[in-house]
């Protein structure tokens, strides 16, 4: 019945964060912002809109170990999952991207998100720290946007975006997804921690595995269909961005709202592993060397291995 708990609880987050960016997206437009705005906020918290819900939930109901682990997890298997799988189709052209400043900016908040939980619980002041980093850094993608393309394109904005959308199919589909995200998050929360229980395993390991992967889905389909198109090359983009914003956003709004205590286990073993395999994508990010079959082989190998430690 746990099982049951958390699949339901991933699929109404899936389906409710879906319906929350549809809406939010909609209105974005309605009100006039421009697309480029609406693609570098909106939809960004939009889509992490899942991770954030289960964070804040669990660390409202005294569960730390989750909320933190939802966020280094996840963390951890973009790199090695969602980098990983969508290579073993088709590989990434390093050559062709520019993404040395995102690449240094998602090692900058890993070194940061370190620093802070050696510095105790984290409480509203760590939070601030880390919505402040989140604002300057939103404030320097769009600058950055707004230099490279005069015209705020539309290909910044998700598929199906509707700029002509009616009110009331807003108002539904923004209030579907708040309830149904609160309900899933609910749902797999509850259903992870009862599984903890019964296996004996940690919250903090199930956080890092099952909760961190499952919020982390949405993500590795899209990775995945996009290498199947031979465009494996956004797999990189998607997951400097996304360990960038779990840090900034989901963990800088959770620490606000709930102060968590730190489990000693992060500090000791997970957030070094989160550095490691942030910093196993120099040589491609630097070096320009092309992410292929045999990256891939390695990267979900590495994911296997560190899977299999926790649970040892």
């Amino acid at each position: 019945m746990d099982l049951f708990y958390v699949a339901a609880g991933l699929v109404l987050l899936v389906f409710a964060g879906d319906a929350l960016v549809k809406g939010a997206v909609a209105l974005a437009l309605r009100l006039g912002i421009p697309a480029l705005i609406v693609g570098l906020t909106v939809v960004a918290f939009g889509t992490s809109a899942p991770e954030l819900i289960v964070s804040v939930n669990a660390a409202l109901n005294g569960q730390a170990g989750i909320a933190l682990g939802n966020v280094v997890g996840s963390n951890i298997a973009n790199i090695l999952l969602i980098l990983g799988l969508p290579v073993l189709i088709a590989t990434i052209h390093t050559s062709l991207l520019d993404i040395r400043r995102g690449y240094i900016v998602m090692l900058a908040t890993a070194v940061l998100l370190i620093v802070l939980s050696f510095l105790g619980p984290f409480t509203w002041w760590h939070g601030l720290i880390l919505l402040a980093g989140l604002a300057l850094t939103l404030w320097d993608n769009i600058r950055i946007a707004r230099a490279h393309r005069a015209d705020l394109a539309a290909q910044d904005l998700p598929e199906g975006a509707d700029p002509g959308m009616a009110v009331w199919k807003i108002t539904a589909l923004i209030l579907a997804g708040l309830v149904g995200l609160g309900f899933g998050a609910d749902l797999l929360v509850d259903g992870a921690v009862n599984i903890a229980r019964n296996f004996g395993i940690s919250e903090t390991v199930i956080g890092l595995t099952l909760v961190a992967v499952g919020t982390s889905l949405p993500e590795l389909v899209t990775s995945v269909m996009a290498a199947f198109r031979k465009q494996a090359d956004v797999a990189m983009g998607n997951v400097i961005g996304s360990n960038t914003f779990n840090i900034l956003a989901i963990l800088g709004i959770t620490s606000v709202i709930a102060p968590m205590e730190v489990p000693a286990q992060l500090l000791s073993f997970d957030l070094w592993v989160m550095l490691g395999v942030s910093l196993m994508l120099v040589p491609f990010v630097f070096f320009k060397l092309d992410i292929g079959k045999l990256a891939g082989i390695g990267l979900v190998g590495g994911y296997v291995a560190y899977a299999v430690a926790l649970v040892a």
